[in-house]
């Protein structure tokens, strides 16, 4: 079987790792970072594919990850109970995640500090240039680079990212510094509340140890806002130090102004438990929202897998799913070629090139029906999660 590097070290980059080694493949994962990855806490929706890999081949069952949710509910401003209905949802949040899975890969051939700054193809071999001036060379080349992928600037010069016109706020609050009545809200709830031209959604995550453990766990929201490109969306991605962010404004790094901003709409517009999480959060922050559509995923003996493909709007919570479907599709077809790697790529290719396309064309759909056109309606089944379709 080939030898494989992986770029990227996130949630992504190491089920494609952990995948490939278990088909026989040599496998490093090169991250530029030179540090154990953080996020910030940041909840996910954990779809049966985010945890194929703990469950199948880690020995983790999902309520070790996870917290899980009983019903879905839309809240009006008063906070009635608008729409309700029973569906089961398991969220975690992106630490325990990439926490599990690096713990199963190990750190000996995760290589921190690994920035990949050029690659070239020369006959059955992939060359791979360091930062820090080393080389490598492998059979097959998984970038894994996320949504500002440099692999996919070098494959495909034109798949740029597309803004979809709007922003996340987002952030978390310990369960434990919420009133009873908030806290009750949220037991055993994904709790909705949906504006004009906008939507926040709220649930349960574990807490920062993983603990998951009613009142120790975090509180996740998400509220998408309409910020128009130019000169509103130049002033929000610009913090406090004068740094203009393409894509993602940190924890503390938004301004007084808008995060002041933020939290006197929230108190005006949301029901009582809603708002109080969302101006309960100490450092919320801002992810743009951006779309890619690629119409290609392989070319060589390189290939691009997750957000470095495409890169797809969070309204079906499976960003982080697509990413470890990409690496069980590509162990399988490696398996099934035999090792062959240019055989399995092609058809790899192929097979996920029409789930992206098909997530891609949903998630489009369903942002645009709570942003632009109105017809965001509770209780549509389109809103269910998943991957391949609703619920799936």
């Amino acid at each position: 079987m080939p030898r494989v590097i992986v770029v990227g070290g996130s949630l992504g980059g190491l089920t494609a790792a952990l995948v490939l080694r278990d088909t026989g493949c040599d496998v490093r994962v090169f991250e530029r970072s030179s540090s154990a990855l953080q996020a910030r806490g940041a909840g996910i929706a954990a779809l049966d594919a985010t945890l194929r890999y703990l469950v199948e081949r880690g020995g983790y069952r999902p309520e070790d990850v996870c917290s899980s949710t009983g019903w879905i509910r839309f809240l009006n401003r008063d906070g009635s109970l608008r729409h309700e209905q029973r569906h089961r949802y398991r969220f975690s949040s992106w630490n325990t995640i990439y926490r599990s899975l690096l713990r199963l890969f190990g750190d000996e051939r995760y290589l921190l500090g690994h920035e990949v700054v050029a690659f070239d193809q020369a006959g059955d071999t992939v060359g791979v240039t360091v930062a820090n001036g080393s080389q490598a060379g492998a059979d097959l080349l998984v970038c894994a680079d996320g949504v500002g992928s440099a692999a996919r600037a070098a494959l495909i010069p034109g798949a740029a990212p597309s803004y979809a016109g709007y922003v996340a706020w987002r952030g978390t609050v310990p369960e434990g510094h919420l009133s009873p009545a908030a806290r009750k809200a949220f037991a055993d709830a994904i709790i909705y509340q949906v504006l004009a031209d906008s939507h926040i959604l709220v649930y349960p995550i574990p807490g920062l140890d993983g603990s998951l453990a009613e009142g120790d766990r975090l509180i996740n929201m998400v509220w998408y806002v309409n910020v128009a490109a130019g000169a509103e969306l130049d002033r929000l991605m610009t913090g406090r130090d004068g740094t203009r962010r393409a894509v993602s404004l940190p924890p503390g790094a938004a301004t007084d102004q808008a995060v002041t901003h933020m939290r006197r709409t929230a108190a005006k517009e949301f029901a009582a438990p809603i708002a109080e999480v969302v101006t309960s959060v100490a450092a919320p922050f801002v992810q743009a929202v951006y779309d890619i559509e690629v119409p290609r995923m392989a070319r060589g003996r390189v290939c691009l897998v997750g957000d470095a493909a495409f890169a797809v709007r969070p309204h079906a919570a499976a960003a982080t799913a697509k990413a470890a479907d990409d690496g069980w599709a590509l162990a399988e077809e490696l398996s099934t070629a035999g090792g062959d790697v240019p055989a399995a790529l092609a058809a790899w290719e192929h097979r996920q090139l029409l789930v992206g396309r098909q997530l891609l064309a949903r998630t489009r759909e369903i942002g645009d029906s709570s942003q632009f056109t109105g017809t965001f309606r509770p209780g549509d089944p389109r809103l269910i999660f998943g991957l391949h379709e609703p619920g799936h």
